[in-house]
């Protein structure tokens, strides 16, 4: 299968924590859908502040599995988060640019789902970035 450049470089960078790397691969305007709550995270900085900090709360993170051609990629990873296994699926979708337009995380036990939710909030609340970038209801 041919991987879009934009997919491979994701591969790469996604767990590194690294914002900026991240923020190279998102289109300006952006959509990130997590897991943890019905809302929506919209604008390249403050996708690349969010997904940066999930890179710093997933632990073993690797990809198992990558679907997809054209626009569409559904990335299925493997994590953990503190002493907890969990499973999901990154759901891509890369516009006219080649750069993340939308990103949507589909994550299971809710256990881990919980705690990844407790983990991502203690980090988000100490990161004066965040009062300025306030997520959309859906």
């Amino acid at each position: 299968m041919d991987v879009h450049p934009t997919i491979e470089r994701m591969q790469a960078v996604v767990a590194s924590g690294d914002h900026e790397a991240i923020a190279a691969l998102l289109a300006p305007d952006v959509r990130f859908l997590p897991p943890t709550y019905w809302a929506v995270w919209e604008g390249r900085e403050a996708v690349a502040a969010v997904l940066g900090h999930v890179g710093h709360v997933f632990e073993a993170f690797r990809y198992r599995r990558v679907m997809g051609a054209g626009a569409d990629w559904a990335l299925e990873f493997q994590c953990r988060v503190g002493d907890l296994d969990a499973v999901g699926v990154d759901l891509v979708t890369l516009g006219p640019d080649g750069l993340i337009a939308t990103f949507e995380v589909a994550m299971r036990p809710l256990k881990s789902v919980a705690a990844l939710r407790e983990a991502m909030n203690a980090r988000v609340s100490t990161d004066p970035r965040f009062m300025n970038f306030r997520p959309k209801s859906a």
